[in-house]
């Protein structure tokens, strides 16, 4: 495989991602794509962090029988104001989430979905709101800011994916299997044999001798796996998935597993992703989150949205269900 050649003073690339969805990359680029963050590293986990480059899929690895795809989507379908007997209202979003998981072992199929609703607010006297299109239960929030309710709506929706995954497993005891989590891995580092798929980066956590070498990855290749530890601790490794983009970190991706396992078997299920997801990178003409928004994911975020419901219809519906 070849190395990305380097762009020319004053050239420019497109981002390949749609607009709407903002970029791929988004750390502070004022200071420097390659920042060091404050994450406590452990760059020697694979190979010695002086001796870090590209590394090939290995031909010799075998992929699991059995993969399979965990996401879910979430819509806020209208904001609230619960009213009591304050004269002021406590804000709260009802909020419809849907969690689903895809098996692929020779053609890709969706196994399970579950789909919820919410009202999300810190009010004590919330009720719950009912309609004709379905009821929103109230789901306590910690605090009525914006952050809150977003966590606590986020927070339904990875009990649900974790609840899916679960299930599935506690019914196929088969252990030639992997997980594939969209998102990170944090609060899922329980379940055997997940990985985290992370398709956006918030920080830049690798000094710069080592971001470079992410920066100088081919289609397919990976970097070596490292350790690092923000609130929680994890193994990681970056991989870059194929497309026509030059665009900065086109195509990168990073992955998680658990911090408990040894430093061969983390080893070993990078290379295991390095040689399954590259096939399934979606390309731009299908998907505006190419190459990233791998296909098995992006055909279940499909169905998970559509399983949602009409957002206008749903807003009606809260509409008529309030107080005028």
């Amino acid at each position: 495989m070849t190395t990305a050649a380097p762009l020319a003073i004053g050239a420019i690339t497109v981002d390949p991602w749609d607009p709407g969805y903002g970029l791929a990359l988004t750390a502070d680029l004022d200071s420097g794509i390659f920042q060091e963050s404050s994450a406590q590293l452990n760059l020697d986990v694979e190979v010695p962090a002086d001796a870090w480059a590209p590394i090939n899929p290995d031909p010799a690895i075998q992929p699991p029988a059995t993969v399979l795809f965990l996401d879910g989507v979430r819509r806020i379908d209208a904001r609230i104001w619960v009213h009591g007997p304050d004269p002021h209202p406590t804000p709260g979003i009802a909020a419809s989430f849907a969690a689903g998981l895809v098996c692929c072992n020779g053609a890709a199929r969706i196994l399970d979905v579950t789909v919820g609703r919410g009202l999300f607010t810190a009010a004590p006297h919330a009720a719950d709101i009912l309609t004709p299109l379905g009821s929103y239960p109230v789901r306590p929030a910690a605090g009525g800011g914006p952050a809150e309710l977003s966590l606590s709506l986020q927070q339904r929706l990875a009990d649900a994916e974790v609840g899916l995954a679960l299930n599935f497993r506690a019914r196929h005891t088969d252990e030639d299997d992997l997980l594939l989590v969209d998102g990170p891995l944090r609060g899922r580092t329980h379940l055997p044999r997940t990985v985290g798929y992370i398709k956006t980066h918030h920080a830049a956590y690798l000094p710069t001798p080592q971001a470079a070498t992410v920066a100088a990855l081919a289609p397919g290749q990976r970097t070596p796996v490292f350790t690092m530890g923000t609130s929680w601790i994890r193994h990681a490794w970056y991989l870059r998935l194929p497309g026509p983009s030059a665009a900065p970190w086109s195509g990168v991706v990073r992955l998680e597993c658990s911090a408990d396992l040894p430093a061969p078997q983390a080893a070993r299920l990078a290379s295991v992703t390095a040689s399954l997801l590259p096939p399934l990178a979606s390309v731009p003409h299908k998907d505006p989150r190419a190459p990233q928004n791998l296909v098995p994911i992006g055909g279940l975020e499909r169905e998970l949205r559509h399983r949602l419901g009409d957002a206008q219809l749903l807003y009606r519906a809260l509409r008529k269900a309030g107080t005028p």
